[in-house]
C-alpha cells in the first residue's frame, strides 16, 4: 500500500482539509469547554464525591457540552471546504448523526445536572440511535465468514442492528468513564484509529466520496477529544459527565455504521475475511475493553441480586488501582491495551497478515511489561 497522497480532492485523500477539521474540533472544544465549566458551577451541574468515585472533591460536570460544540462546529467547517463538501451532498449520514449527537447530549445535560433512572436513560440512547436509522444512517451489509457470503439487511434489520450497536457503544464508554482523562483518551484512540481505516478504504477505492462521511466524524471526533483532555487529565478541573461519554459512544458507532457496507468485494476477493469483517472488528477492538468492564459489571451485580446499573467500585480501572497503580498510570496503562487492539484491527485489514501477528505480537507484549513490571518494582521496594 502506498503512502498518503499530499493533495486534496480528486481520487486522493484530503488530509490538509481532515487536520484541519480535526484541529478546528480540538481548538473550539478547548475553549468551549472553560465556558462550559463557568456554566456548569452556576447551573449546578456539580459531581460531589461519592463512595464510589476516585476524586475527593466536587468537579463541574457537561464537559459532553464543550465536545459537543467542537463537534459540530468542526463539521459545519468542512461543509465550507471544497475538498470535503460532496461528503455532505451525496450521503444522508452526517446530518443525521449530528441530530442523533444533539439528542444524546440532552439527554446526558438532564442527566448530569438533575439526574435520570437508567430505563430513562436507555430509552433515550435507543432513540438517538433509532432517529439515526430513521435518517439515513444505518447498517447495510453484514460478512458471513463461515460461507463466505454477504447478507444484505433490509430497513427494519438495518434499524434494530443500528441500534443495538449505539446502545452497547454508548453504555460501554459509559461505563469505562471512571476516571480522569480516562473515556476522552479512548475516544481520541478509537476515532484515530477508525480515521486510519477510512483513510485506507478511502484510498483503495480511488477517493470515492462515500467514504467522507465516517472519516470526517471520526476527525472531527478526535479534535473534541484533544481538545478535551488538557481540562480532564489528572487531576481533571471538569467531567465530561453522561453528555460526553454518551456522546463519544454515539459517534463511534456512527463511524463504524458508515464503514459497514462500504467495502466492495472486488477490493477483497470473498476469502479476505479480515478485510471484510474490519468495520465489525474494528468495533470490537476500540470497544473491547469499555464492553468487557460492561459484561462483568452485569455478571458481577447479578450474581449479587442487585441491578445491573447499580453502581459499585469494581470496575476495571478500580481493580487496577487496587493492586498498586497510579491513576494516571492506569489511565495510560488502558490507552495501551486499547490502542495495541484498535491499531491492531485496523493493521490487519490494511496489511500483509505476515507483518500484522508478528507486530501486533510485540505490542502486546510491551504493554504486559509495561503493566506488570512496574508493579514488581514497587513490590521489591517496599519489601
Amino acid at each position: 500500500m502506498t503512502g498518503l497522497p499530499a493533495f486534496s480532492g480528486g481520487a486522493g485523500v484530503p488530509v490538509r482539509e481532515l487536520s484541519l477539521v480535526l484541529l478546528a474540533a480540538a481548538v473550539i472544544t478547548f475553549f468551549a469547554t472553560g465556558l462550559v465549566r463557568t456554566a456548569a458551577l452556576a447551573f449546578g451541574a456539580v459531581a460531589i464525591p461519592r463512595e464510589r468515585d476516585v476524586h475527593v472533591k466536587p468537579i463541574p460536570r457537561l464537559g459532553g457540552v464543550g465536545m459537543w460544540v467542537g463537534v459540530m462546529a468542526a463539521l459545519l467547517f468542512a461543509h465550507q471546504l471544497p475538498a470535503l463538501k460532496r461528503g455532505f451532498e451525496f450521503t444522508k449520514d452526517i446530518p443525521a448523526v449530528m441530530v442523533a449527537a444533539t439528542i444524546i447530549v440532552l439527554v446526558g445535560i438532564i442527566d448530569d445536572r438533575w439526574g435520570i433512572d437508567a430505563l430513562t436513560k436507555f430509552v433515550g440512547q435507543v432513540t438517538a440511535g433509532g432517529v439515526m436509522a430513521v435518517l439515513g444512517l444505518g447498517w447495510l451489509v453484514l460478512y458471513n465468514p463461515f460461507d463466505k457470503t454477504t447478507i444484505v439487511l433490509d430497513p427494519l434489520l438495518s434499524g434494530l442492528v443500528t441500534v443495538l450497536v449505539t446502545a452497547v457503544a454508548i453504555n460501554a464508554m459509559n461505563f469505562v468513564d471512571g476516571l480522569d482523562g480516562l473515556a476522552a483518551g479512548l475516544g481520541l484512540i478509537a476515532a484515530s484509529a477508525s480515521c486510519v481505516f477510512s483513510i485506507g478504504l478511502l484510498q483503495k477505492q480511488g477517493g470515492d466520496v462515500s467514504m467522507y462521511p465516517p472519516l470526517l466524524l471520526a476527525a472531527a471526533l478526535a479534535g473534541a477529544c484533544l481538545g478535551f483532555l488538557p481540562h480532564n487529565f489528572s487531576p481533571a478541573r471538569i467531567f465530561m459527565g453522561d453528555s460526553g461519554s454518551m456522546l463519544i459512544g454515539l459517534m463511534l458507532a456512527a463511524i463504524s455504521t458508515g464503514d459497514s457496507g462500504r467495502i466492495p468485494l472486488q477490493l477483497y476477493g470473498t476469502r479476505d475475511v479480515l478485510g471484510l469483517l474490519s468495520p465489525i472488528l474494528l468495533v470490537c477492538a476500540v470497544m473491547f475493553i469499555p464492553v468487557l468492564d460492561l459484561l462483568m459489571a452485569i455478571i458481577r451485580r447479578t450474581r449479587s441480586g442487585v441491578g445491573f446499573s447499580t453502581p459499585d467500585k469494581m470496575h476495571l480501572h478500580h481493580r487496577l488501582l487496587e493492586i498498586g497503580h497510579s491513576q494516571r498510570r492506569v489511565v495510560l496503562i488502558i490507552y495501551l491495551w486499547v490502542g495495541v487492539l484498535a491499531f491492531g484491527a485496523v493493521g490487519s485489514s490494511l496489511m500483509e497478515p505476515q507483518l500484522v501477528g508478528p507486530l501486533f505480537a510485540a505490542l502486546v507484549l510491551i504493554v504486559f511489561f509495561t503493566t506488570v513490571v512496574p508493579l514488581i518494582r514497587e513490590h521489591r521496594r517496599d519489601g
